[in-house]
């Protein structure tokens, strides 16, 4: 006697329409995907293609959970070397966890210095040569004859037009906009007045980099009424130089630092009233003075010096509704604004506890050197081809993961 099973048609194996696999590969993690361009040439090329890395890029950084941001720090003892931390880990673990970077042309004998970081790229300069590098997919490429000189301000910016990352050293006598797509730089022109500016790396927002510059004759002095400082800003497009209206904050004199930075995806300013408190702006639409909205009111934490103030160069909110940027000693903030108040303080290392500079990043596959493979749409067609194919001969191949 036939057992039952015994008739049941051989099971199908399911194909999934080219579009679905796009989605569900374009929400995985960067390493993930390096080892799924294994799969075959044509997810190889799909993976490599401007349109899915953008799509990717995007999914990423509208992310709040913040898994794949990365918080790079740069230590000068024992030697000069950089640290790498999970911002989810430094959210939510007790002891968060941290790894040292091998960073592309490493030479201890040189200086290192973060320049700035977009879409996941990051600017270095070792000594006197300039690198661009994506620590996710481990690829650099070194500028060709730099010749930077010394430069007193810099920043790393995104031309969205033209698909460029640029990069600006402004020194005493010279500005120079450096071109990754054609590895190649320019000269723009010079404002001199930014030998005010305390901050040397700008904050890339809405295409233009900025810094607060003082007005005010004596570059030491804290004392700052309304009208002794401005944000001026590059864009990084042009090379044109400008002012965005600061937020009114009242008149008279605020023993106070103002400091540029952002907010999610928006220009913020930090006001840190040295003796009581840190005010923080966020210009909620670019370029309209009356947009800027007084986000939160910080105390200065029990047992903190008289002095103390935040720092803007890395700032973000979690999805829980808690900002979270640095201070000037070294020190991971989470503030909660719902019952204002500090709710975690995280040394990033011991032993090694105060960092020269620090850098948020996201994990990316953007890489700036032009795609001469397959376009977009070929490579849809190479998928639905072979899909169709394997439809007809009801053997489809399984895709198997490289281990």
């Amino acid at each position: 006697m036939e057992s039952e099973g015994s008739h049941l048609e051989p099971k199908q194996i399911l194909i999934l329409p080219v579009e679905l696999i796009i989605e569900i590969l374009s929400r995985l993690a960067v390493k993930s995907l390096l080892r799924f361009k294994c799969v075959s040439s044509q997810w190889s090329c799909l993976i490599s293609s401007p349109n899915f890395i953008k799509t990717h890029l995007k999914l990423f950084t509208n992310n709040k959970d913040f898994i794949h941001n990365r918080l790079l720090l740069t230590f000068i003892q024992p030697h000069r070397h950089l640290m790498d931390c999970s911002i989810n880990s430094l959210l939510y673990d007790s002891d968060p966890k941290t790894f040292q970077l091998d960073y592309p042309m490493q030479n201890r004998r040189k200086l290192l210095k973060v320049l700035g970081s977009v879409n996941g790229l990051i600017c270095l300069s070792i000594g006197k040569d300039l690198i661009l590098w994506n620590p996710s997919i481990r690829k650099f490429k070194k500028f060709r004859d730099p010749q930077c000189g010394c430069y007193v301000l810099h920043g790393f910016g995104y031309d969205e037009l033209r698909d460029d990352y640029n990069l600006v050293l402004i020194s005493k006598e010279e500005v120079r906009l450096y071109s990754s797509n054609s590895d190649s730089c320019r000269t723009l022109v010079h404002d001199r007045s930014v030998r005010a500016i305390r901050e040397k790396n700008g904050i890339f927002v809405k295409g233009k980099l900025h810094w607060a510059k003082s007005l005010s004759e004596d570059q030491d002095q804290y004392q700052h009424s309304y009208n002794d400082w401005d944000i001026i800003c590059i864009d990084v497009t042009d090379g044109e130089w400008g002012k965005v209206e600061k937020p009114y904050y009242g008149e008279g004199d605020f023993d106070l630092t103002p400091s540029v930075g952002v907010l999610g995806s928006d220009l913020s300013i930090l006001c840190n009233y040295h003796s009581l408190q840190t005010d923080v702006w966020m210009m909620k639409e670019y370029g309209v003075k009356e947009s800027w909205t007084k986000m939160y009111t910080m105390n200065r934490p029990n047992g903190h010096p008289e002095g103390y103030r935040f720092s803007p160069l890395f700032c973000g909110m979690s999805n829980k509704g808690e900002i979270f940027f640095e201070d000037d000693q070294s020190t991971f903030i989470i503030y909660d604004p719902k019952n204002e108040s500090f709710i975690g303080q995280k040394v990033i290392i011991d032993g090694y506890r105060f960092w020269e500079a620090s850098i948020y990043i996201d994990e990316s596959l953007v890489w700036p050197v032009s795609q001469k493979g397959m376009m977009q749409s070929g490579i849809l067609r190479s998928l639905r081809k072979q899909t169709r194919y394997e439809q007809r001969v009801q053997q489809p191949r399984r895709w198997e993961i490289p281990k």
